[in-house]
């Protein structure tokens, strides 16, 4: 048989110690994420992530990511220049092939869905 899972009070989970965001490229971030969930195919992962004010490069060349702003406030800067600003309660998809810069206002957290290529 397989079961569902449910995962509540995402603004609660213990996310552990906030270690130094590698791409960050202003505010010293730091940042710290928790796993919940990942397909049997590795294709499909779950989970909650923080992140504290600052500015840091992404890039989804390899998946794209559903996020699921939980609280906190971001900028997201597209290649081309334009920006657009996300807070609570909003959704943001970034397709495969995406390269950009979040900035991040106040300290955010989110729920992510990635999916990678196979």
């Amino acid at each position: 048989m397989i079961d569902f899972q449910t995962f509540a009070h995402l603004a609660s989970i213990d996310l552990g110690e906030a270690l130094p965001k590698p791409t960050s490229i202003s505010g010293a971030q730091q940042e710290a994420g928790q796993t919940l969930w990942t397909s049997d195919d590795g294709l499909v992962e779950v989970g909650v992530w923080e992140c504290t004010p600052g500015r840091f490069t992404a890039s989804r060349e390899t998946n794209s990511e559903i996020c699921h702003i939980v609280s906190g406030r971001v900028a997201l800067h597209n290649g081309d220049g334009s920006t657009k600003d996300v807070g609570p309660g909003e959704v943001l998809v970034l397709p495969i092939g995406w390269k950009g810069e979040w900035t991040i206002h106040e300290k955010t957290r989110k729920l992510y869905i990635l999916h990678f290529q196979k």
